[in-house]
């Protein structure tokens, strides 16, 4: 069923090719448009569209002499094509890792009997569950050392040839329409415009960041759990920083993520989000039998306006892993939601996780960065649910692609504050709420390794600009050790490593992965303005829907910003969330 599938999406990218590029319909939409605009007729949303669409079609080279175009066209198909291969290789991948039972001390008796046995020996896999629990709590190094390699060579060497392609292929596309590379294609549509203005945002996050990235490493190197070295030049271990980290917290936090996960069975804690969301933004949630579903553990929420009763959405829940199904999380639009004079369409679409599953002993259980995930991909889904526009092509999700994870990431912020943490937590066995100490604690943990957070995702953000800077042929090994030798200072780089094999977002986001660091500012910015009114407060949560949500993609986002804050945009929020001020 997935190759038919695969084949399926392939035609279809094919077809939309093939239509978009028909010189016809772009004449078609410019006669259109001059007639329009003559007459008089057209909405704000409908002028927006089509503004945009005849700057995309400039931007496309649907003005270019017929043999060019052609060219064009051909490479957009190749791309398409690449970019599924590229996708499938990252989903099929099935690394993993043999173990004896001596080796997975530190990890939990419940967590262990879950594991596939292949005869004597235990099986870990790749997938994010288990490559997380292992990383933060295994004591034996070399358990996470080969499931380290594994973890960041998935898909490799198989789509090093993917990505080459993909990589020539934008840039002879970018050659082709005008611009001095692909990354320079790609962010002329965006929110940021140009190159030059992203690259500057994230050298500057960067260095604000320094400062703050070293102090905790500083103190981390200050107090080492036993078993763990650093090497001649004094860096860490790739595959020792998360078990440092996790062990610090327990010991000088008296925080282990595993008990906390106790407070967040599954169940109850998806009850208290969604009664967040009720609350906020003035819906209700009813929980129904699909009358089909791709799997028995596939739920579905209806999703209603609160005041009126009307039906504005579907939403299918896909939570847990299983073999071959896409392995990290996502909001998908399936179909999008539309409210103009001809028709009133609700949206469907699908949250796609792969959290910790049901054992013997307990429940499934949310751990804390589970929450926030499940928050985060929820937070797209009200986009799609909410962004009502008047066409299709600006519903929902269906915005800037660096504004896009504003709204997900705006509202991972709930999961910080103490009231919000109560409301959502109940332990599995005694039902009470996560104690308040316990919350301080995490909510202290948020600024903990904001500067390897930072930094972290600053290197993602610039590898990805990078890949698709001018030139066809990369080499992304040299680019990685690059980054790692600039703003890695404290963790050793290892050369047998190839993580952008499954970098996923290479595809999907091309050179605007610092999409997420550049919407968290503003999310931030944001979040605090909603805090100053109650996070509950539904006048706030119809100011947001009216001035952010509603409005998809049919509105340049600086000026949704704008209408919503009063004022222009700022990285105050950002510095003091993340305590680098």
């Amino acid at each position: 069923m997935r190759d038919v599938c695969q084949e399926a999406s392939a035609q279809l990218s094919k077809f939309s090719v093939d239509l978009y590029f028909d010189q016809r319909l772009y004449f078609a939409f410019k006669k259109y448009r001059e007639l329009c605009e003559a007459a008089e007729t057209l909405s704000e949303q409908e002028v927006y569209y089509l503004d945009e669409a005849m700057k995309d079609f400039h931007t496309s080279g649907l003005d270019l002499p017929k043999d060019q175009l052609e060219k064009v066209k051909d490479i957009k198909k190749k791309i398409a094509q690449v970019g599924i291969d590229f996708d499938a290789n990252i989903a099929a991948d099935k690394s993993t890792i043999l173990v004896e039972r001596d080796g997975l001390d530190g990890l939990r008796e419940s967590f262990i009997n879950a594991l596939k046995n292949d005869g004597d020996k235990y099986v870990l896999g790749c997938d994010y569950p288990t490559f997380i629990e292992v990383m933060q709590n295994c004591a034996v190094e070399k358990t996470r050392k080969d499931l380290y390699f594994a973890f960041q060579n998935r898909a490799y060497p198989v789509n090093q040839k993917s990505i080459a392609r993909l990589i020539a292929y934008r840039d002879e596309l970018a050659e082709l329409l005008g611009f001095e590379s692909y990354a320079a294609l790609d962010t002329h549509s965006g929110m940021a415009h140009n190159v030059e203005r992203v690259e500057k945002f994230l050298v500057d996050l960067m260095a604000k960041s320094e400062k703050k990235e070293q102090a905790e490493y500083d103190l981390l190197k200050s107090d080492l759990p036993v078993g763990i070295a650093l090497d001649a030049d004094g860096k860490f271990n790739a595959w020792d920083i998360a078990f440092v980290k996790n062990a610090y917290k327990k010991k000088h936090y008296q925080l282990d993520e595993r008990e906390l996960a106790e407070y967040f069975p599954v169940d109850t804690a998806l009850a208290g989000m969604l009664s967040i969301y009720e609350q906020f933004l003035g819906l209700k949630f009813e929980e129904t039998t699909p009358d089909w579903a791709w799997h028995d553990e596939v739920k579905l929420l209806e999703v209603y306006d609160a005041v009126t009763h009307q039906l504005i959405g579907h939403l299918y829940l896909d939570l847990y892993p299983r073999e071959g199904k896409y392995s990290h999380a996502c909001h998908l639009t399936v179909r999008h939601a539309i409210n103009n004079k001809r028709q009133d369409v609700v949206d469907v679409a699908v949250v796609i996780a792969n959290f910790p599953k049901a054992t013997a002993d307990a429940p499934a259980l949310f751990k804390h960065s589970d929450v926030e995930t499940f928050f985060h991909e929820f937070g797209h889904a009200m986009h799609g649910v909410l962004g009502r526009t008047e066409l299709a092509s600006f519903s929902g999700t269906s915005t800037k692609r660096d504004f896009v994870e504003l709204p997900s990431q705006m509202l991972e912020e709930w999961m910080y504050e103490k009231d919000m943490l109560t409301l959502i937590s109940a332990h599995y066995k005694t039902g009470n709420p996560l104690p308040s100490e316990l919350i301080d604690k995490k909510i202290a943990l948020k600024k903990f390794d904001s500067g390897f957070f930072v930094r972290r995702q600053g290197a993602f953000s610039l590898f990805s600009l990078n890949c698709y800077k001018a030139g066809q042929h990369k080499d992304l090994d040299a680019l990685n050790k690059e980054l790692a030798d600039k703003y890695s200072h404290n963790v050793r780089f290892e050369p047998e490593t190839h993580h952008y094999a499954a970098f996923g977002h290479l595809n999907g986001y091309g050179a605007k992965y610092y999409g997420y660091m550049w919407s968290k500012v503003f999310a931030l910015d944001i979040f605090y303005e909603i805090k100053k009114n109650g996070l509950l407060n539904p006048v706030m949560g119809q100011k947001y829907i009216k001035a952010i949500l509603a409005h998809g993609g049919a509105k340049d986002p600086n000026e949704m910003l704008k209408d919503f804050l009063g004022r222009e945009p700022n990285q105050d929020a950002f510095l003091d969330a993340l305590g680098l001020n």
